[in-house]
């Protein structure tokens, strides 16, 4: 019986040498399915490759969404692309060498499954932050299940499925967009899972410190994260919920938001990016969930208003 083939998309930005190697030589250890490297650079000529990779040099910084598309574009067009499309941060790591093909195994036994997500730990392989689980209820995070979101830097996506909504939304550029793709997948009729048992390591650092943004100050960092991921999930409303359903959406997250923001800092940054996706909302194009995927979701445990 033939392995499983998996292509698998890395993004990188030539920001940490050191762990992108730690990463591909544990992706490149695992065992049980044939693996084909995509190594994107985003704005630069890669300089951590695999034997055997695809290198793809964009000359510009597209974001993370846009560049993880360059990747799976850039595996399709050689050829004879793989049923399965893994998007791998360049500094998680595979803690077992069966880590794929275990994720494979388990996507296939639930066929209506678009994406697989594994548990994101930290290098200590318990610690999970809230951020990380993929459901509401975060208490539990080693209990598996159906899920309506997703950790976007260690996920196993069906290549069907992934072209079948056009991949990423590269106009998000950063933040949110797991979000985005999971919507539009459960609208066409998928949904996802969460392989709790099967574990990734990632660093334990804040999503403002995002590799993208790198060069940066720690100030800038904090005040871009702030402002892109208060406009995308405007954008990301606009772009999915029903009329209706939309404004009752954005009361509740706006609430939430706006009390994190006051406690943990970041609410100028915020109501910037809140204003800037309120009018830049009609630049997204419009294709509403039906209400029977608003029920889905529901029955999914997480409803499109939290």
């Amino acid at each position: 019986m033939p392995r499983p083939r998996v292509d698998v998309v890395v993004l990188t930005m030539n920001d940490r040498p050191d762990e992108e190697a730690a990463a591909q030589a544990t992706l490149l250890a695992q065992s049980g399915v044939d693996v084909r490297v995509a190594v994107v650079g985003n704005g630069c000529r890669p300089e951590v490759v695999p034997p055997g990779a695809l290198t793809v040099c964009l000359p510009e910084n597209v974001g993370v969404p846009g560049g993880r598309n360059a990747g799976a574009d850039a595996l399709r067009t050689a050829g004879d692309p793989a049923e399965w499309l893994f998007f791998l941060d360049n500094d998680a790591v595979f803690p077992r060498p069966d880590v794929l093909a275990r994720l494979v195994a388990e996507a296939e036994q639930h066929p209506e499954a678009a994406w697989t997500q594994p548990r994101l730990t930290g290098p200590d392989d318990a610690t999970t932050p809230r951020r990380w689980v993929p459901r509401l209820r975060v208490s539990a995070p080693g209990r598996p299940g159906r899920v309506t979101s997703m950790a976007e830097g260690v996920v196993l996506i069906r290549r069907d499925a992934f072209d079948q909504v056009g991949g990423w939304e590269g106009s998000l550029f950063l933040y949110h967009e797991g979000l985005d793709l999971a919507w539009r997948l459960y609208a066409a009729g998928w949904s996802g899972w969460y392989a709790a048992s099967i574990r990734m390591h990632h660093p334990l650092t804040a999503p403002a410190r995002h590799a993208l943004y790198h060069r940066l100050t720690a100030p800038a960092r904090h005040a871009l994260y702030h402002r892109l991921a208060a406009r995308n999930r405007i954008w990301i409303a606009h772009r999915n919920l029903p009329a209706l359903l939309a404004p009752l959406h954005l009361s509740v997250w706006t609430t939430i938001t706006l009390f994190r923001a006051v406690r943990g800092g970041g609410l100028g940054d915020t109501l910037r990016g809140m204003r800037e996706g309120w009018a830049t909302r009609r630049t997204q194009r419009r294709r509403p969930m039906s209400w029977r995927t608003v029920y889905r979701l529901t029955a999914a445990g997480r409803p499109p208003i939290v």
